[in-house]
């Protein structure tokens, strides 16, 4: 057991904020301390803990792979610290910045307008969003909670379902004016299919013509790195694009867009998680918040 006498949670404040600011002298100003005060606390650290923590020089800091695994475990500590004292002050209030991963396509079509009622609920809560049609890693980029499309590989991140929503090939107006409506998965050699610019779990279109399902490959001379992209790029007539249901609902009520191969349609659906890292333990009130609202309002289907 660690002496009483050592401030571990001090130590690891101000080794949190020299890493979330970028060097000794503003962690010094936020923490009111000399900066070579804080130099002192973490060598003192490093000392303690018998490993370095960052690499140093005269521009910047870098964190050590012990730095990293330090930082995380010390930020989530802080954290379990925060709502401990909340929780016995306030009645586990939802107070604090919770980060998101979610695609663009989510974010606009989903999120955004449900957010209002969120944020109105829960005032203490801030929401720090990052859009990114990438599976990122939650740990190393410090998300509380991303929303994920398609089958989730196996791993250490709990999930919750958010829905399943069809899939619909859909293109412009202008695009069919000009180019005509395929109806045939053969007429598909003669249009630009816009495609994900990164490979997905079916990497293609799938559709079932004379009872035997084919995968399309989308092989336009254009593709995007996300769902909102690709949107953009069918409303402005590059090309046909599938998309999911909710994402062109409206540009489909407004005759913006146009589905087309509906009956070739195989009805496979793509299912959405909010997923995040299992602790073991209770989940911080911030967090818990935003998944039971997502659970409830969230959803896309």
């Amino acid at each position: 057991m660690a002496r009483l006498d050592v401030n571990r949670s001090g130590e690891m404040e101000v080794f949190v904020r020299v890493v979330e600011l970028g060097g000794f002298s503003p962690a010094a100003r936020a923490a009111r301390m000399t900066p070579s005060a804080v130099s002192k606390l973490i060598a003192r650290l490093e000392a303690r803990l018998g490993a370095r923590l960052l690499n140093r020089s005269t521009r910047q800091l870098q964190l050590t792979p012990e730095g990293c695994a330090f930082y995380e475990r010390a930020t989530r500590v802080l954290a379990d610290l925060e709502e401990a004292e909340r929780a016995a002050s306030i009645g586990e209030e939802a107070v604090g910045r919770v980060r998101i991963n979610t695609s663009a396509s989510y974010a606009t079509h989903i999120l955004a307008p449900v957010l209002p009622d969120f944020l109105a609920s829960h005032p203490g809560i801030t929401l720090d969003i990052v859009q990114t049609d990438a599976v990122v890693d939650l740990l190393a980029e410090r998300m509380d909670v991303a929303i994920r499309a398609g089958p989730l590989k196996s791993s250490s991140l709990v999930a919750r379902k958010l829905g399943d929503t069809p899939l619909v090939v859909v293109a412009a107006p202008s695009y069919l004016e000009r180019w005509g409506e395929p109806r045939t998965i053969a007429d598909l050699e003669h249009h630009d299919r816009i495609g994900f610019g990164y490979a997905r779990t079916v990497d293609g279109w799938p559709l079932r013509e004379n009872g035997k399902t084919n995968v399309v490959p989308a092989s336009g001379r254009v593709q995007a790195s996300d769902g909102e992209g690709l949107r953009q790029l069918a409303l402005a007539g590059v090309g046909l694009a599938r998309l999911a249901a909710f994402t062109v609902r409206g540009d489909i009520a407004a005759g913006r867009l146009m589905p087309v191969l509906g009956h070739l349609d195989t009805g496979d659906c793509e299912t959405f998680h909010a997923v995040y890292v299992g602790q073991g333990g209770p989940l911080p009130s911030r967090v818990r918040a935003l998944l039971d609202f997502l659970a409830k309002d969230g959803r896309v289907s």
